[in-house]
């Protein structure tokens, strides 16, 4: 996958409850914004969850209700048919669908969608099987690594090139499996010890509150950014409150893009904007008395003022000791001429 900029991934994730018009609504956020893409989960919830699972704390806290995470997630589900419907809302909006598949249904499911970019969530980067799966059914990866210690990134890369995973495919994405993830726990220079110990394009998937450390991560050289979103924090889930609404979508998306384009060239020279204010802002050799022509030239008979469209005071030793070709006037800029 070569990314030419910063791919934006809008994951709607589970924030449509269940419902599909939701969900509809949540790919126009996305495309709205302009976001690259737009990501699902698809699951199957008994080939993920045990009955006795227990909710991460998160959950508990967002939820507010007494049911079982596999109750929980059961809800969440999307059906084959709700795929075909939200794909094909994506083609109307020119918008990419992406989703997270849990299992090896999922994968399947996926495959036969069409979808090229498998989707590898940080709680699955442990699962060999899951990962080996992965690794058959789709040309590019994106791996979330939240969780991770560089070993743990290390087996699971290798897990994946083992079944046939091309490396010059895979994007690893920094993360932290934390809904909101507290800023001191995101670490976002990270993303380089990934980049330098594996030679892969990193990228972030952000769990904070608010936009500034997504922004940060494409300053950072983030290729691949991934943002959860929700039309209303308050709304009932697990994901809601650690999403951005749909104005902090579209403000976090022209941010990053604004971002790219002050990164620029590495290439340190005056751009074209600036040009025309060098003379205006530059200095150059004046004088600060009254010189008779033939008359020697001294450090305190020079006074530097703009505009520097003069002799620059950069070359004040070539000019120091010399004799004036003409009586000059207090204030006179220096040219060539006038030097002897």
């Amino acid at each position: 996958m070569t990314l030419l900029r910063t791919t934006i991934i809008a994951e709607a994730g589970v924030n449509h409850n269940g419902d599909l018009a939701l969900a509809k609504r949540l790919i126009d956020v996305a495309a709205d914004a302009g976001a690259d893409m737009v990501k699902f989960q698809t699951f199957k919830a008994e080939m993920n969850i045990a009955a006795d699972a227990p909710k991460a704390a998160y959950q508990e806290r967002n939820t507010g209700s007494a049911e079982s995470q596999l109750e929980m997630v059961r809800a969440l589900e999307l059906s084959d048919a709700d795929h075909d419907a939200l794909i094909a809302h994506c083609a109307v909006r020119s918008i990419a669908f992406l989703s997270t598949p849990f299992d090896a249904e999922s994968i399947a499911l996926l495959k036969r969608k069409g979808i090229t970019i498998g989707k590898i969530p940080s709680g699955e980067i442990t699962n060999k099987p899951y990962l080996q799966a992965m690794a058959r059914a789709f040309p590019y990866l994106i791996i979330s690594t939240g969780m991770c210690t560089l070993a743990e990134v290390r087996a699971a890369l290798a897990v994946l090139l083992d079944a046939g995973a091309d490396k010059q495919r895979i994007t690893l994405l920094h993360c932290n499996t934390e809904y909101p993830t507290p800023m001191a726990d995101v670490h976002l220079r990270a993303m380089g010890s990934m980049r330098e110990a594996f030679g892969l394009p990193v990228g972030y998937s952000d769990h904070t509150l608010g936009i500034e450390v997504p922004i940060a991560a494409v300053a950072l050289g983030a290729t691949v950014i991934e943002k959860h979103i929700t039309l209303d924090r308050s709304m009932p889930g697990p994901d809601h409150r650690a999403s951005l609404e749909p104005a902090e979508l579209k403000a976090m998306v022209q941010a990053i893009r604004n971002v790219e384009a002050a990164l620029g060239t590495a290439r340190k020279q005056p751009s074209p904007s600036e040009t025309k204010n060098t003379a205006i802002a530059r200095k150059s050799m004046h004088l600060a008395r009254p010189v008779a022509k033939g008359e020697l030239i001294a450090a305190d008979d020079l006074i530097m003022l703009r505009p520097g469209d003069g002799i620059p005071p950069m070359r004040i030793d070539d000019v120091i000791g010399k004799r004036a070709t003409r009586d000059l006037s207090k204030g006179a800029k220096l040219q060539e001429q006038d030097l002897q």
